[in-house]
């Protein structure tokens, strides 16, 4: 489980909340570069078990290790200075900032760090463009499709260059047509780039197209 090549690792994860066992005793590995889709039906664990080990929450018990870093026993504020820097979040509601350009929206995250607006303007835009988004720049979410406000939301997530990218079914407000050219940008991503991905969905056919998929049920891993 503690392979050198393993960028993510969860070690007995178990989430409660009062007497409700959401993930019980889960341990998985993801090794660098590997696109990974985490599968079951709705209710199962595993949107809990994706924010356990992208540090959005603590688990009840065990143990969960992010490029070889525990992050189970790290503050608040260490954990948001570490998703910083090594992760990237695709969500399903997309997660937009309404008022905020589509270009301001893909720089959020660098609004911390030390940056000219310009530079910030520039990453955000090269990456925009790659999502053939660049005649959206000035627009805001309010005026984007679904399928071009899930681009945003990719563009967003790779602003910090992300050692791993966490998406919580990307797809899953998207027509099947959208939601098909959506999944060929993240394989697209993975294949090219050899981008670590970590995805959560209920539907298998879109799991498939990951190198591995991971089964869970009641809260349990089946395989």
């Amino acid at each position: 489980m503690n392979n050198k090549s393993d960028i993510l690792v969860g070690v007995d994860l178990t989430k409660t909340y009062g007497e409700l066992a959401v993930v019980k005793g889960v341990s998985l590995a993801v090794r660098a570069g590997e696109f990974v889709s985490l599968v079951g039906k709705s209710g199962c664990g595993k949107t809990t078990l994706l924010s356990i080990l992208s540090g959005l929450e603590h688990p009840t018990h065990g143990q969960a290790f992010l490029t070889g870093k525990e992050i189970t026993g790290a503050s608040e504020d260490e954990l948001a200075l570490f998703r910083r820097e090594n992760v990237g979040f695709i969500f399903q509601s997309f997660n937009l900032i309404p008022t905020l350009s589509a270009w301001e929206n893909v720089a959020l995250p660098l609004f911390p760090i030390q940056m000219s607006e310009a530079e910030r303007r520039r990453r955000a835009t090269e990456l925009l463009d790659q999502m053939e988004l660049a005649h959206r720049l000035e627009h805001l979410p309010a005026a984007l499709s679904g399928g071009e406000k899930q681009r945003v939301a990719i563009a967003r997530a790779l602003i910090n260059n992300p050692k791993i990218v966490f998406a919580d079914e990307p797809t899953g407000n998207l027509d099947t047509a959208t939601g098909d050219a959506i999944m060929a940008i993240l394989n697209q991503l993975h294949r090219r780039k050899g981008m670590t991905i970590l995805m959560v969905t209920h539907e298998p056919e879109l799991a498939k197209t990951a190198d591995r998929v991971l089964h869970m049920q009641d809260g349990e891993m089946l395989s």
